[in-house]
């Protein structure tokens, strides 16, 4: 069987044929037709299609059955929301395994690229020639209920083929791939090859052409993709685009978070790989905080995830050498870290939530990007309803957006953060390794705020300021290096879009500096 006319491919099919169909495949454009060379397909062969399609008719023993009816769901109660409401269905109870939600529609977009295209002898997979398609803008989508992604979908997958054990590409053929052809979700697959690639990707990406962005990596590569989108001159829209986290680095706490969002349980590896698979088939989205991060030196940044200081941070980099062990690599660096416990000199500041009414003049913080509401420039003191830490000795320093540190480290037990608003931890020098190291395992299942540590504190803020006194240590924003230096932050609700299939969306948006966008883009 071969593609359409329109496709313009001659190669294997776009898709197999429908089941008990032998007739009737999918083109590119999600069109009926029968194989080149045959009959148009009979009139009961296309009802048979209809009932196939309607839901009534499933292939048998499909690992996405349950999901499919429970996302279903999810695609009626969405529709009939008011438009001016955004759509907020909850996840699926018990196992996430089950059928895709999408409505079969053929797609042909299945290749692989790094720049260039990867043939099939190094990807493992069937090269299949590409359909050329016009930019689409989800607004125009009359059927899409906002907060959903369109069916047919089409995603633009940039993976890390050294990300974790370096496994990735390989999980990505044998797990992620079949959920996706089975969900009929479009996707293209870019390989990154060095650092900072992925930002340049998507800066000079026509997004118009996808209906969401998938990162297969560790958080560092979401880092990468986010503050790419921020430095496009479109950086307004380009950062509505709707953004997936595929597991496949070490700690992957975005996609721990989202998991534990959509109502999961805490799992970890190929398991928390397939529930994110999962959630991009069921094209849930939600909208998420972002955090705007300026430092001394002059330098704008944004965190998708966190930023930390301190024990936390140095464990995070240190154990880059371990980074062939995976996950493990970071109970390794915390026992190292231990035996040699640090502390970190320097002033902390921030804004609770109870006190964020008083708001600067946005033009006080020139800048490009979103504005900045709470801050001043770092040479000024903060304003005078801000809190300030009176110790100056710190053991670390935690800003996060999300509930988890890495995927078994639930380092935020009180839940999902409502928009606008960001945890902050940090632990104040005096605490014994012993404790330390009790903390650290206790957050393991989210236990560590029972043990009452009187040096350990949380408080939920809307902005901070952290200077430290000297060099010593390190910054890791999403995972990433950053240099010591004074920097500070603010949390903006709502702002970006991400797969996830959690029934608590933060609430409050409507509130808040910026909701929801009309549609993602």
């Amino acid at each position: 069987m071969y593609c359409s006319d329109a496709c313009g491919a001659a190669g294997p099919a776009c898709a197999p044929a429908l089941p008990g169909t032998p007739n009737i495949v999918r083109n590119s454009f999600g069109e009926l037709q029968g194989p080149l060379g045959e009959k148009p397909p009979s009139r009961s062969d296309l009802v048979h299609c209809n009932a196939f399609l309607s839901g009534s008719a499933l292939l048998p023993d499909s690992p996405l059955q349950d999901f499919k009816k429970r996302c279903k769901e999810r695609d009626l109660a969405a529709s009939g929301n008011d438009e001016g409401a955004l759509t907020a269905q909850g996840g699926g109870e018990g196992e996430p395994h089950g059928q895709s939600p999408d409505t079969r529609l053929g797609n042909t977009d299945k290749e692989l690229h790094t720049g260039a295209a990867v043939t099939s002898s190094s990807a493992g997979a069937a090269p299949v020639a590409p359909c050329q398609r016009e930019p689409r803008d989800l607004a125009m989508q009359p059927d899409c209920p906002r907060g959903l992604l369109p069916r047919p979908c089409r995603v633009l997958v940039l993976l890390n083929p050294r990300g974790g054990k370096g496994k990735a590409l390989k999980l990505f053929q044998s797990r992620v791939r079949p959920l996706l052809e089975e969900a009929e979700v479009s996707f293209k697959l870019m390989l990154t090859e060095r650092q900072n690639h992925a930002r340049e990707l998507v800066c000079a990406e026509e997004l118009g052409h996808w209906d969401a962005l998938a990162v297969m990596s560790g958080d560092g590569l979401m880092h990468e993709v986010v503050n790419g989108l921020m430095e496009r001159p479109d950086w307004e829209s380009a950062i509505q685009k709707p953004l997936c986290s595929l597991p496949g680095g070490s700690g992957n706490a975005l996609a721990a978070s989202l998991n534990y969002y959509a109502g999961h349980e805490q799992v970890t590896n190929e398991d928390l790989l397939i529930n994110c698979t999962l959630l991009l088939c069921c094209r849930q989205l939600s909208p998420m905080n972002l955090l705007s991060l300026h430092t001394a030196s002059g330098r704008q940044l944004y965190s998708v995830l966190s930023l930390s200081w301190g024990f936390v941070a140095d464990v995070d980099l240190e154990s880059e050498k371990y980074r062939s062990l995976g996950e493990i690599r970071f109970t390794v660096g915390t026992f190292f870290r231990l035996a040699s416990l640090r502390i970190y000199q320097g002033q902390l500041a921030y804004l609770p939530v109870g006190k964020a009414a008083s708001k600067i003049p946005a033009s006080s913080l020139a800048q490009k990007g979103p504005a900045n509401t709470y801050l001043v420039p770092l040479e000024e003191p903060v304003p005078p309803h801000w809190t300030v830490v009176p110790e100056q000795d710190f053991v670390l320093v935690l800003v996060l957006l999300h509930t988890h540190l890495s995927t078994e480290m639930f380092a935020a037990p009180m839940g999902r953060c409502e928009a606008g608003v960001m945890h902050l931890f940090y632990v104040r020098a005096g605490v014994s390794r012993a404790m330390l190291l009790r903390l650290f395992l206790a957050m393991q299942k989210g236990k560590h705020m029972d043990l009452d540590c009187p040096y350990l504190v949380h408080v939920p803020v809307v902005a901070f300021r952290l200077e430290p006194r000297n060099q010593r240590g390190v910054f890791s924003v999403d995972g990433e290096l950053m240099v010591c230096e004074a920097v500070q932050g603010q949390v903006h609700p709502n702002y970006l879009w991400m797969v996830c299939g959690g029934s608590d969306s933060p609430s409050g948006w409507d509130s808040q500096r910026r909701p929801p966008p009309e549609e993602p883009i």
